[in-house]
């Protein structure tokens, strides 16, 4: 596997302030060995002023968050980060990698579920080059590969969760959306290690149910929540009760029987459990 060289070229200002000199004494000198007529001083005049503007070649520059690949015959010297104005061997091949942040939002994924249903899904990925090196030779173009490993990663998280989940310690894609991002974060940058790219931020930007089912799962959904709903208040409300009871008889407020604590509990239950206002009927006499 290759990995970054870093480079520090050496100042191309200096080398500039060298050659611009350099090239024009050499012009100079191959008119003045013209005008004279002595081939062999215009030979070799003409062979300084053409080597000369080979070394203009050198020049290259680099950009803030900018990284050049220097190559020398297929062969891979190192990469130039220094921003400015640098000179290097004038055979070497330079190739430009933009070491900036970008994102992007995957197309939406139509997949199924942990529990089979169809859901459409989508992803924003923000992520930048770390190693210049990797980008370049590991892959062919390393930002197609990150877009269609990210399709990947995010097509396979998708399978593993249900679209939605009432019970609050069960993972979801819709409920647990910080657990959910940052497993799939972790999944796109293991695939894309291997293009020396660093994965900044990755999380989920469109989620539904594929329009096939979307009306029967929201009535699905929708029975489900009510049902949840329900469970918790029973629960709820028999604490109430037990918790009443106790009270009174801690209390010695009142002594009832079973019967009458039968009565109470089912009076109770039906106030704290029903869906409406309850109307109390006012007992004037004794209750025996």
């Amino acid at each position: 596997m290759i990995r970054e060289k870093e480079l520090h070229p050496p100042s191309g200002i200096a080398v500039l302030l060298f050659l611009v000199p350099a090239l024009l004494g050499s012009v100079a000198m191959l008119v003045i060995s013209i005008g004279i007529g002595h081939p062999v001083l215009i030979l070799v005049c003409g062979l300084v002023v053409a080597f000369i503007a080979f070394l203009f070649g050198g020049l290259f520059v680099v950009n803030p968050n900018e990284a050049k690949v220097l190559q020398l015959f297929g062969k891979y010297v190192g990469s130039a980060r220094e921003p400015g104005l640098r000179w290097a061997n004038p055979f070497y091949m330079k190739k430009k990698v933009s070491l900036r942040v970008v994102s992007f939002e995957s197309g939406k994924l139509k997949v199924n579920d942990l529990d089979g249903n169809p859901v459409e899904i989508a992803a924003i990925v923000v992520w930048k080059v770390v190693d210049s090196a990797e980008a370049v030779f590991q892959v062919d173009d390393y930002a197609e590969y990150v877009r269609v490993q990210s399709e990947a990663a995010l097509r396979g998280l998708a399978t593993r969760y249900p679209y939605d989940a009432h019970d609050e310690e069960k993972t979801s894609l819709r409920g647990s959306t910080a657990l959910v991002a940052e497993q799939l974060q972790k999944e796109v940058q293991e695939r894309v290690d291997a293009a020396g790219v660093q994965v900044l931020e990755a999380r989920i930007s469109h989620l539904a149910y594929a329009p096939e089912i979307a009306q029967a799962m929201l009535q699905r959904q929708q029975a489900a929540a009510i049902i949840a709903a329900r469970t918790r208040i029973v629960e709820g409300a028999v604490s109430m009760v037990e918790m009443a009871l106790e009270r009174l008889l801690k209390n010695g407020t009142v002594h009832l029987d079973e019967e009458r604590k039968a009565a109470m509990v089912s009076n109770l239950l039906v106030v704290l459990c029903g869906d409406r206002s309850a109307h109390p009927v006012i007992n004037a006499g004794t209750i025996y």
